[in-house]
Parts: structure tokens; sequence; C-alpha cells
């Protein structure tokens, strides 16, 4: 096979060009259990069979509720898209009530799933949906049937069957209902074609330097638009691909596969660094010094710095003595990784690049399949700060004859609309095809484009002025005394944040100053603790115009959490639903303040 048109082109087309003898693979009790791409193939075709069998047909609808990535994942969904049928893959912390949602709207005739607890949701959401037939196991689950179980030898009728299937599924045709998690109301079904990923995957292998030879990791689920689109990216280069359950199994996964390159929310890499600023308080006092020495240096590292000798010397002596313990966290072999689905911090990608791991932040939305730019690994086609330059194939404009405001899309990435939804889908493409992302940018040095903001985000103040909350909350997290906050103050006055601070430094900082140390419950009440993150706000606040400067702010003891329903499955800030957690603390801070 010398192309790929279609998901389920992805692998015969590995086979053909790269076969690998591991080309997916995942833990299995301990151990990595490893797929070669001619094994792949044919499992999918058995699990292809076993689905004719259950009597699915071209446009009927699957669900898949999982919490990790694994070839069983890659299987099923290739073997769906088989036989024409649309995935529906829902993340394992949607809420009950979202989870019913989707299982009705998308009318989904059976849903997969990982684990015991989420098959207990399914089944629970089942009894709310009287189109759902069935709740399977992607593996084998006890008191519930599951993919093996309906796996079967292809007969010849099967084969045949599934030919007829590879000739009438067109490359237009609709192969996924990806419901985003939105941070606001109901989730919306977003239909996306075969073509749609698929120049998304083509225009992505053009650019990233991965190949046959490469391992990586993948530890986002493959509900994330990002991680499905990358993971088959990899695949049609040949790069072998291993699962890991969590980002909490992460590192010590790395440890045993050594990957080249992996791809990553900000999240992960922002608790790395507290991992590493946290392991610097417990070191000698030397020990300590040079650590946050070379954290420092990191965060303002700039490339182009090294052509002074000096500066090289600098960096050389601290990569021996310092960032190459830093590398080895990751594996030792890794060379990149490649963040997206939230606002990367400049100094972090600066901190990584100086530690030997260049990051290459991209962006994208779950309607443009999802990559619309992305810095790129060439010299000259990257730029901290920046989201990079869109991706071949897709056009970019900024819709503000100023310079900046909404980003528009046009492309063959840019999705077949919203399910069920004729109006939303018309208020968001216009008549010349441009999606409309809902999304404030402007463009750097020509053709950097540079996100500033949300559109609907934005809240006017009681004195008329508009206010971005993401400048406000990009630039408090990166203090270090800061580890989640989130912006507020429509209708009000002014703005006020709230603010989790990073407890591990606090908690130094109040031993360094005889200040008797609890539990954050309490220290977040503690009069001198306040005083001191008024400072460390006040500096922050001279970054801002008059208008945007944080005049008051609530100390929080609790992390969001997904699990809570407070950040997104992409780790963004559910503002609506903090906002509410909070409320009485909210209208307490303004009425003393008023």
């Amino acid at each position: 096979m010398k192309d790929f048109r279609r998901l389920f082109d992805i692998l015969p087309y590995q086979a053909a060009k790269y076969p690998q003898k591991t080309a997916i693979a995942h833990r299995k009790l301990g151990r990595w259990e490893r797929f070669s791409t001619q094994q792949l193939i044919e499992e999918i075709q058995r699990c292809a069979a076993g689905l004719l069998d259950l009597g699915l047909k071209k446009g009927q609808k699957v669900a898949m509720l999982a919490d990790h990535g694994s070839a069983h994942w890659n299987i099923l969904d290739m073997a769906l898209h088989h036989i024409g049928v649309l995935v529906v893959p829902i993340h394992a912390t949607t809420t009950q009530g979202d989870l019913e949602f989707i299982l009705r709207d998308s009318e989904a005739i059976y849903c997969f799933v990982s684990g015991k607890d989420l098959l207990a949701k399914a089944r629970r959401a089942a009894t709310q949906v009287p189109g759902l037939k069935e709740v399977y196991g992607l593996t084998p689950l006890e008191g519930a049937s599951s993919l093996e179980d309906i796996a079967t030898t292809p007969l010849e009728k099967h084969l045949a069957d599934l030919d007829t299937y590879r000739g009438v599924i067109h490359e237009d045709d609709p192969c996924t209902i990806i419901y985003t998690s939105g941070t606001t109301g109901r989730p919306k079904g977003v239909l996306l074609s075969h073509k749609n990923i698929v120049s998304n995957i083509k225009a992505t292998i053009a650019l990233i330097p991965v190949n046959a030879r490469h391992r990586v990791v993948s530890y986002l689920p493959l509900s994330h638009v990002f991680e499905r689109m990358v993971s088959y990216a990899y695949m049609a280069v040949g790069a072998s691909v291993y699962y890991t359950k969590s980002m909490d199994q992460l590192l010590r996964d790395m440890q045993d596969v050594r990957p080249h390159y992996f791809t990553s929310v900000p999240r992960l890499l922002e608790k790395v660094q507290k991992k590493i600023t946290d392991a610097a308080l417990h070191k000698s006092w030397i020990g300590r010094k040079l650590m946050m020495h070379a954290l420092k240096f990191g965060r303002r590292h700039r490339g182009k710095k090294l052509r002074n000798p000096l500066y090289w010397l600098h960096h050389k002596a601290l990569s021996l003595l310092v960032y190459h313990k830093w590398r080895r966290l990751f594996g030792g072999s890794l060379k990149g990784i490649f963040v997206g689905a939230a606002p990367l911090q400049m100094e972090l990608a600066c901190l990584f690049s100086a530690a030997g791991i260049e990051l290459r932040e991209g962006y994208g939305l779950t309607e443009t399949s999802p990559v619309i730019a992305f810095n790129q690994f060439n010299r000259g086609m990257y730029r901290f700060g920046t989201v990079g330059v869109p991706i071949p194939g897709v056009e970019v404009r900024i819709d503000d004859p100023s310079g900046e405001g909404e980003i528009c899309v046009r492309g063959p990435n840019v999705m077949l609309g919203y399910h069920k939804l004729p109006k939303e889908t018309a208020a968001a493409i216009d008549e010349e095809g441009w999606f409309h992302t809902g999304d404030r940018g402007r463009w750097v040095k020509g053709r950097f484009l540079q996100i500033t903001g949300r559109i609907k985000d934005l809240f006017k103040t009681s004195s008329g002025k508009y206010i971005s909350p993401q400048k406000i909350e990009e630039r408090l997290k990166r203090s270090p005394w800061i580890e989640q906050c989130m912006a507020l103050g429509s209708g009000r006055p002014f703005p006020i944040a709230l603010i989790t601070p990073c407890f591990p430094l606090l908690q130094q900082w109040c031993e360094e100053n005889d200040i008797h140390w609890t539990a954050p419950a309490y220290m977040v009440h503690n009069l001198k603790v306040q005083q001191h993150m008024h400072k460390v706000v006040e500096k922050i606040n001279e970054d801002f115009e008059p208008h945007e400067r944080i005049r008051h702010f609530l100390l929080i003891a609790d992390e969001w959490t997904t699990e809570e329903g407070l950040l997104t499955p992409t780790m963004k800030i559910v503002r609506h639903k903090i906002e509410e957690r909070y409320q009485k603390e909210i209208e307490k801070l303004y009425l003393a303040n008023s």
C-alpha cells in the first residue's frame, strides 16, 4: 500500500513500509504485552468479523469509555471504522449526567469500557438510555462479556463483507463523534470524517522528526482527539507506541521504554518542574543553591545565547552537574515533547530546552481534527511564547483589522459539523468555509500565531474595562509560589484571583521564618502566609495594566482535579464550577473590600 486515505488503512500502510516487531505495547499484569504490525492487522480482522456477527452496520455508533490507551482500544477503533461504524470516544472522567446525555445523543448501540469502575458507571447510564443494548469490556471483566468474547476467526463470508466495506467507505464519510468537554453547558458532538483526521496526520508527520527507529510513549487517554491523532501519526511513520496507564505511571514506564518522543499537556510538565523543585528543598545548602540556580538559568535560557562562549561554558557546566539528572527522569533518550491542549508557559519551554529536551507547542481544537498550528523543530520555525506556524494545507486568518481578534480556520481538517445541531454548525462555519474558533490571537513576526485569550471568557468589570482572565492566570502561574489559579470579576469593580499555593515551597519558607506549619487547610488562613502571598501577587501586578491588577485574592487549600469536574480532561479549568464552589467566599471578599 503506497498511501492511506482512511484511518483503517494506516496499519496496512505500516506493514508495507515499516513492519514492526513492536508496533504497539501496553502493560498486562506488570509486563509489556507487545503486538507486531501483522498481529494487529489479524486482531483487527478478528474483531471486525465479530462485530459483523453482532449485526453492526455502516452508519451506526459504538461508544468507548476508557481511562487509558491500549492496543485493544486501537484494535476496536480500527475494526469499527473498517465496517463504517462511527466511534464515540468518551472521557473516563465524564460526569454521570453527561455520560447519559452522550450515549443518548449519539444513539450508541454498544459501549466498551476499561475497568470495573467504568463498567458500573456505564451500566448505571444504560438504565437511562433505552437504545444502548449492551456494555462490554475492552478486556475480560468479571460479570461482563468482553471484546475477546466477540472476536472470531474470520470466515470467507466475513472477509468478503470486509472487502465490500473497504470499497464503499469513502474518505469523506464520517468516522467519529467526539464530544467536547467544554467549560460551560452540555457537551457538543463534533462530527469528523476520515479525511479530516487523515489530513491532519499527513500534515503533522511532515513536521515532526519521528521515524520508524523511534520509540514513543502515550499516557493521555485516546478519547483526547490530540492523543488519538498523534498516536495514529506515530503508526503512520512506523514508530513503536508504548501505552502507559496514567500520568503517575509515566515516569516509571519511561525508565523501561527510554522513549525518544511523547505528547503531553502542560500540567504534567509543571508537575515535573514541581518535583524537581521539591527535591531541591531536601538537598544540602550547596546542592539546593545549585539546583535553584539551574532552575533560574533554565527559565531564562534562549538557544541563540549559546553563541556566546562564556554562556555556552556556563550552560555546559550546568548540564554536567544538574540537567543530565533531569533527562534521566525521562529515561535518558528523550529528544522532544509535543505539547498541546492548554497554554504552555514560556519559561517552562525554556527550562526544558536548557536541559536538552525540546518542547514544541501546538494549537488546535476538536473541531479542527485537531492541529491548526505547530512549532517545528527546524531552526527559524519555532518561537517560544507562540503556538507556531499554521500546518500545511490549513489557512488561518485573524478576523479583525486591528491585528488582534478571533482566529478563523479553513482547510480539510475542519469538522463536518456538530451532531444534530445545524444552527450551531452554521454559526461556527461561515458560508466561505471559515471555522470561527472563539479564540483570540495575533501574528508575531508575521508568521507565528499567538493565542491571547478566549473571546467568551473575556469579562467586563463594572467600570466597563475588558479583561482576559487567561492573560492574568498565565502570568500568575509563572510564579513558583502558585500551583493553580483562576481570575474572575465579571460585573465587579475589580478582578480577584483564586490561588492554590505551591505548598512544599511555602512549607520551606515557613520553616525558614519560624512559622509553625500545620495542614494546608489551616495555613491558607495564616496571616503571615497571606502577607507573603500578597507580596508575590503585588510583584506580578507590576506586569499588568492598572485595570487588570489583582486587587484581592483567596488562598485555596484544595487541588482542582478532573475527578471533581473542576478541570476538563485536557486540564483546562471549568470556570463556572469553580466559581460555584467558592461563591460564598467570593461574595464575602467583594463585600469586605467594596
